[in-house]
């Protein structure tokens, strides 16, 4: 009972900051926890007449059926490489290009990170068009300029192999300058007296950036890592749909769990199947996110999330 009237008083001294963040608090249970219910359609034969409640149970049968053909190796392995390349490659050049931002003067940094942030806002509808202009096996730029080189026009759209770099690149230039200003904000962050302590003893700025810049922003990255890793098996629907245009020449590269889910829906109509595939993808996720950080803790408890 102790237990409970400090917690009551720790409450009340801190309530103001509890109804600030009411809110949030309504929107994540509204549209997070109360759809969750609709997780018992994955182990039912849904009838449009009967409703959720009132179809039959089918236990495992959309399971089976899932996992027993060719797509659930596709669309996992596809999902799992593209977004692993992602968070690999994507930290990597945001601590970079975060690392440059902050060598530069106030100016400039406002300029850069003007320029880095703006293709983060704008919609994958907009890059699609874009990236269609650019790839169109008839008018599309690339073709015209390697035609003036004179190299072969290539049909992009019916070319599986050259995805996973396509999509590499529109991922990095849309989302890159985003991750870079946090890591910069980390950075300018740090205390100015290690750099001056660090100079006055003669180590250059490589030495710096390794031994103070980096270690002091180790747990900015491993929180990052733990977060992006929790959402490998969720795709950005956006980049794979609407970039590949939907071209079923390139599902063998392509396909990911949330583009079959949409897939599955639209084309099949098949609930069950869309259900099981959704639940497959969110139990993975949430075993990646408590694996990556036992892996953490194991090396360093103070970098862990929980």
């Amino acid at each position: 009972m102790k237990a409970i009237r400090n917690e009551w008083k720790h409450f009340l001294k801190a309530k103001s900051l509890f109804f600030i963040s009411l809110p949030a608090l309504i929107v994540v249970f509204v549209f997070y926890y109360m759809p969750m219910y609709g997780i018992i359609i994955a182990f039912k034969d849904i009838n449009y007449a009967k409703g959720i409640w009132g179809s039959d149970w089918v236990g495992f049968k959309n399971f089976e059926f899932f996992f027993n053909s060719q797509d659930a190796f596709r669309i996992t392995r596809n999902t799992l490489l593209l977004n692993g390349t992602f968070i690999a490659i994507g930290i990597f050049f945001s601590i970079i290009i975060g690392l440059l931002l902050a060598e530069l003067g106030r100016g400039l940094v406002k300029i850069f990170q003007t320029i880095l942030f703006f293709p983060y806002f704008l919609s994958w509808v907009v890059v699609g068009f874009v990236s269609y202009i650019l790839l169109n096996p008839s008018f599309g730029v690339i073709n015209k300029v390697m035609e003036q080189f004179h190299l072969t026009a290539v049909d992009w759209y019916s070319e599986p192999k050259y995805w996973p770099i396509i999509l590499t690149l529109t991922y990095l230039w849309k989302n890159v300058g985003y991750t870079a200003i946090i890591f910069f904000t980390g950075l300018i962050s740090i205390d100015a007296s290690y750099y001056e302590a660090a100079s006055i003893d003669g180590a250059t700025r490589f030495q710096q950036i390794r031994k103070i810049s980096i270690p002091l922003i180790a747990p900015l990255i491993t929180l990052l890592v733990i977060l992006n890793v929790g959402r490998i098996f969720y795709s950005d629907f956006g980049l794979f749909y609407f970039i590949p245009r939907d071209a079923g020449m390139l599902y063998s590269t392509t396909d990911v769990v949330d583009t079959y889910v949409f897939r599955s829906l639209r084309v099949v109509g098949d609930l069950g199947m869309a259900s099981a595939a959704s639940l497959y993808q969110a139990v993975v996720g949430l075993v990646l996110v408590f694996s990556t950080n036992l892996i953490v803790r194991r090396f360093n408890k103070d970098n862990a999330i929980f």
